[in-house]
């Protein structure tokens, strides 16, 4: 599928709009949640999680070894793309449901609201293993000032939580690889990689 092209304009008319998340309709297994901070402008306009073109995410995935296909979600991620996923037991949700531009638009609130709505989330789809993508989000969203990247020592409601870092093109001390190994120690708790 190749790249989709929007404007300026085109993107912008996304603002607000939420982007639906992917999990598992017939309620089978998730072992590893990815939570994102909430979705950018391109992925509210094809409707797929991580989707701008210079977001880490799916590579990084696949160089951990945690998907076995490369993944182009930036046209709008394909049904196949979707069940591979889902099959990997790997769901995606948010903790803000708009659409920004960046993620510092949103509002401390705005991410306290997300961190109760992601406990909801838990509770009802009940993975083994969430893995929040930044650490700053995390901190406003559920009050944790200290907090540092990698494993937490307290779970979520009962699942493990990680805190790994954000694969936005923004977070550009990261790279594919530091990424990639980033992602791969809740994928193996999960057991969605082995050990």
């Amino acid at each position: 599928m190749a790249t989709r092209r929007f404007t300026k304009t085109e993107l912008e008319s996304f603002r607000d709009r939420e982007v639906p998340d992917l999990l598992p309709a017939d309620g089978s297994a998730v072992r590893l949640l990815f939570v994102g901070i909430n979705p950018g402008l391109w992925t509210a306009a094809t409707q797929t999680h991580f989707a701008h073109p210079v977001n880490r995410f799916y590579p990084a995935l696949l160089r951990a070894g945690i998907i076995e296909h490369a993944i182009d979600p930036a046209a709008g991620m394909t049904d196949e793309d979707r069940a591979h996923l889902l099959g990997r037991g790997i769901g995606i949700t948010n903790l803000a449901p708009r659409a920004t531009a960046r993620a510092d638009e949103l509002s401390k609130e705005e991410l306290r609201q997300g961190g109760q709505r992601l406990r909801e989330t838990v509770r009802r789809v009940r993975p083994r293993v969430v893995a929040v993508a930044g650490i700053t989000a995390y901190r406003s969203a559920f009050g944790v000032r200290t907090a540092v990247a990698g494993r937490q020592a307290d779970p979520l409601e009962e699942a493990v939580l990680w805190v790994v870092p954000n694969p936005s093109g923004l977070n550009a001390h990261e790279t594919v690889d530091s990424l990639a190994a980033s992602y791969a120690h809740p994928a193996r708790e999960a057991r969605v990689l082995a050990r």
